[in-house]
């Protein structure tokens, strides 16, 4: 698997991400949705992967500048036809290993609370990441759920 900065100029990662928030809009209320569209994930202050087998896109995350110590996981998915293989948990720790190279000490996410974003917990919280109070913008919301992870304890 290769995991590398992606432009989001081609093809197969806007189709990608399409399917993304398609699925975030199926499975989560229009007003609980936080999941950043194509343009979104080109604005300044993001930082785009793509993880891709034999070409292939397989998973996808991004960060999102917050302020100078603090990132936000956008973005974040696997191909449904390859979950469960290793992909979220490679792209996850590549994500997080970059974030600390560009100066992060906090990485914080959103994500949803029902069951079908269980599994997207379970790898958060293997990778250290702890439950919080919203952040940045975020309000409470009975959909969403806050998790961050102090990168400067490891």
């Amino acid at each position: 698997m290769e995991i590398e900065l992606d432009d989001l100029s081609g093809p197969e990662i806007a189709e990608f991400l399409a399917e993304h928030v398609a699925q975030m809009r199926e499975t989560s209320p229009l007003e609980s949705k936080h999941a950043l569209d194509l343009a979104g994930l080109r604005e300044p202050g993001v930082t785009f992967w793509s993880a891709r087998v034999g070409g292939r896109v397989v998973g996808c995350a991004a960060v999102q500048r917050l302020d100078d110590e603090h990132g936000e996981v956008k973005s974040m998915r696997t191909r449904p036809g390859v979950r469960r293989s290793g992909v979220g948990r490679a792209v996850l720790g590549h994500l997080v290993a970059e974030a600390r190279g560009m100066g992060f000490r906090r990485l914080s996410l959103e994500t949803g609370s029902a069951e079908f974003f269980a599994p997207a917990r379970a790898l958060y919280e293997k990778f250290g990441f702890a439950y919080c109070a919203p952040f940045a913008d975020y309000v409470l919301d009975p959909h969403s759920v806050f998790m961050t992870l102090d990168l400067s304890a490891g």
